[in-house]
């Protein structure tokens, strides 16, 4: 498995296919398994890059100091210095798209396009982020994500017509019972932390080119419903698309209807 120490931690990454780069930064508490049916599908014709956050999946811990969605985007755009790549197609999903807009905004001559899914760049409204770091405080003190916050926290992820019972669902409850004590202390709790009090970067967003942008959205997603994607998408000038029949993590509960968008878009920008 490929592996980069960045501020000496090891970063896990994907590299699959060859072509044109295209960068998937996935959803905070899923790793790079969660972009399976686009890495299967993108990596025929593109050079497909997917990460593990920090104390996801297969990566290290957050390392010493990474304090910011800033130091996530410095530290993916080392990983692409580590690759010799110099420009990708980002496709980030809610934090992925948090980091990823830092990362435009940072290194624009980086980008050849920019896909932002299920994501907003607003800070995260008082009582939601008030809510979350309430359920992270539980965690923390906990050293487990309990099946009580269990029943809390997986639903936020899918529409709410979802059978609990289905593999997607029980998959991810399963993965997220089993995270071990250390790796929720060090990690992703700090990670959620950091995702939950971000800063505002709204005001930003017309600084991004809308001609090579596109906001994508489950058109049942809780957490960032839909019209959030739609303010952000005129705040740059792109298209909204919103996916049928999914929610927070739409490239999964609609994966064929998201990698033929996100084809359609890799098309015109290669």
């Amino acid at each position: 498995m490929p592996y980069v120490t960045i501020d000496g931690q090891p970063l896990h990454y994907i590299d699959q296919g060859s072509g044109p780069t295209v960068l998937l930064a996935g959803s905070y508490l899923w790793d790079q398994a969660m972009w399976a049916p686009q890495i299967a599908a993108l990596s025929q014709q593109y050079r497909v890059i997917a990460l593990d956050l920090w104390g996801h999946g297969q990566s290290g811990p957050l390392p010493v100091g990474t304090t910011s969605l800033d130091d996530i985007a410095r530290q993916a755009l080392v990983l692409l210095d580590h690759l010799d790549i110099e420009r990708v197609t980002l496709v980030g999903l809610s934090v992925g798209g948090m980091w990823g807009v830092r990362l435009a905004l940072s290194a624009a001559h980086r980008l050849n396009g920019l896909v932002l899914m299920d994501t907003y760049l607003g800070v995260e409204p008082e009582p939601t982020r008030q809510y979350y770091f309430s359920l992270l405080k539980q965690i923390e003190e906990a050293g487990v994500i309990t099946p009580a916050l269990l029943d809390i926290i997986v639903p936020i992820f899918f529409r709410p017509g979802i059978d609990p019972q289905s593999p997607l669902y029980q998959n991810f409850r399963a993965a997220l019972a089993a995270l071990p004590t250390d790796r929720l202390r060090e990690s992703i709790v700090p990670m959620g932390r950091i995702t939950f009090g971000r800063e505002d970067l709204m005001g930003r967003l017309g600084e991004l080119d809308g001609a090579s942008t596109l906001v994508m959205c489950g058109d049942q997603d809780v957490p960032r419903p839909p019209e959030e994607a739609r303010e952000m998408a005129e705040l740059i000038g792109c298209p909204c698309v919103l996916v049928p029949e999914a929610g927070h993590i739409s490239n999964l509960e609609n994966s064929g209807f998201v990698t033929a968008t996100l084809l359609q878009f890799l098309t015109a920008r290669t």
